[in-house]
């Protein structure tokens, strides 16, 4: 008869078993759960913070590259325009040098042409001497006679005179 003891349900031992059971919950839940479960939250709510401190500075650091790339595009822009404004200014200077020295040279040759025609003029006038007084010995020693330089002079004028016209 033993042997059915030990198979048999015993109902006040399971009612007791399971006030057992009940209580060790209560004091479980009391004890443990509650501060477990409060580790638990300040666990997820600094999770959820961090993810919300990298969502942040994930953010930030968007913005900052979107900055730089405007900064960057207006520095690129930027750039090219002083590059273009300094190369017209280059060719603005270019074509001043230039013109500045088309102006020198025209005027040097203006120069050069008046001295030409002014040494021509004083070499015309040199032969045209040397012609009078050659001519004014030549018909001295014709003549042989003594006449007057000056009446002698302005009959050779006006024969060269005569002879530039021609």
């Amino acid at each position: 008869m033993q042997t059915l003891e030990i198979i048999s349900v015993n109902l006040w031992q399971i009612l007791i078993s399971l006030c057992n059971l009940l209580i060790m919950f209560l004091i479980v839940k009391k004890f443990l759960y509650g501060p477990v479960k409060k580790v638990m939250t300040a666990r997820q709510a600094s999770i959820d913070a961090g993810y919300e401190n990298a969502a942040r500075a994930e953010a930030d650091a968007e913005a900052s590259r979107a900055a730089w790339e405007d900064k960057l595009a207006t520095a690129d822009a930027t750039a090219n325009a002083i590059v273009e404004k300094a190369t017209v200014q280059a060719q603005h200077r270019a074509d001043k040098i230039v013109a500045e020295a088309e102006e020198k040279a025209d005027g040097m040759i203006r120069r050069a042409e008046e001295n030409i025609a002014l040494q021509e003029k004083k070499a015309e006038a040199a032969v045209r001497r040397e012609i009078v007084d050659v001519s004014a010995l030549l018909t001295e020693k014709m003549l042989r006679r003594e006449i007057r330089s000056e009446d002698h002079r302005a009959l050779i004028d006006d024969f060269i005179d005569e002879m530039g016209e021609n």
